[in-house]
């Protein structure tokens, strides 16, 4: 990081209403993942399902492994 990048953001760290921002920020932060302080695998795999259908992502068909003996 360049030195005025380091200044420029020291003086942005000394503002009281950036510290407020963030403050309000980490009140209001919710990840919709967790349900009772654990992460819900049906809300996980929706996300997946919905991010796949708006990337437009194509399910690749399942193969089988042909290997029979597999070492690391």
């Amino acid at each position: 990081m360049r030195e005025n990048e380091k200044q420029e953001r020291m003086e942005i760290s000394k503002s009281e209403t950036i510290r407020e921002d963030m403050r309000r920020l980490v009140a209001n932060r919710h990840n919709p993942l967790l349900k009772d302080g654990k992460v819900d695998l049906d809300r996980y795999l929706d996300f997946l399902n919905g991010y796949n259908e708006f990337i437009n992502h194509a399910p690749k068909p399942f193969k089988t492994i042909q290997d029979r003996i597999m070492k690391l």
